[in-house]
């Protein structure tokens, strides 16, 4: 049986208040376009929407014990507004599990970014001779010793932090299919180059 979410939490979503608002917006913005005005700004609800549902998901064991949980809550939010137009209340009548969806990809995407940044900076400062770096440079400075132990400790702790975070994911299955919220812009994106392509200019990159 799925466990009841309490109203009262900090992170608490109506869902149908949640479409309410997301609806209304969407009509707002569809309104805007036809008559060439400006888009309406995103409400204020609709924001704390956004920013409850990062946090709550940065909070799980999936995301907890990485050391960047605040770019990846910045992620999150940023890719809920960038794709917030293609939620079609037509279609499903659940953002708040279209938006988690989101916000979830864009985790993992930092997770693997970062992963990438990091095993290069911790391979270019283990191939430095810090102690000889340190001893040229310090002229007989009596703080050399207590420098190199915390540059040490900084590689150390976060290499610790990261497989910590890894084990913690040990065995969790990671979704295979790509987000519908992707599709939909492929869809648009590959109907765009076809558009162009009929009328004689040239291709777009479709993909970064």
């Amino acid at each position: 049986m799925a466990k009841r979410r309490d109203p009262n939490s900090a992170h608490y979503i109506d869902n149908k208040e949640f479409l309410a608002r997301i609806s209304e917006y969407r009509e707002l913005r569809i309104e805007a376009e036809e008559s060439g005005e400006d888009r309406p700004r995103v409400t204020n609800y609709i924001g704390e929407c956004f920013v409850k549902i990062a946090n709550h998901l940065a909070y799980k064991s999936n995301f907890v014990n990485y050391t960047f949980r605040d770019e990846m809550i910045l992620d999150g939010i940023e890719n809920c507004l960038t794709y917030m137009d293609n939620f079609n209340p037509e279609k499903s009548k659940n953002p708040f599990a279209y938006f988690t969806q989101i916000t979830y990809y864009a985790f993992i995407r930092r997770i693997q970014k970062e992963k990438r940044q990091m095993e290069t900076k911790f391979k270019y400062i283990k191939s430095l001779d810090i102690e000889q770096i340190l001893e040229h440079g310090a002229d007989g400075d009596h703080h050399t010793n207590e420098y190199l132990s915390y540059m040490r400790g900084i590689v150390e702790q976060a290499e610790a932090d990261n497989a910590a975070a890894e084990k913690q994911n040990q065995g969790k299955k990671m979704p295979k299919r790509r987000p519908k919220y992707l599709d939909e812009k492929i869809k648009a994106e590959e109907a765009a180059a076809k558009e162009k392509a009929e009328k004689g200019q040239p291709k777009e990159q479709l993909f970064d």
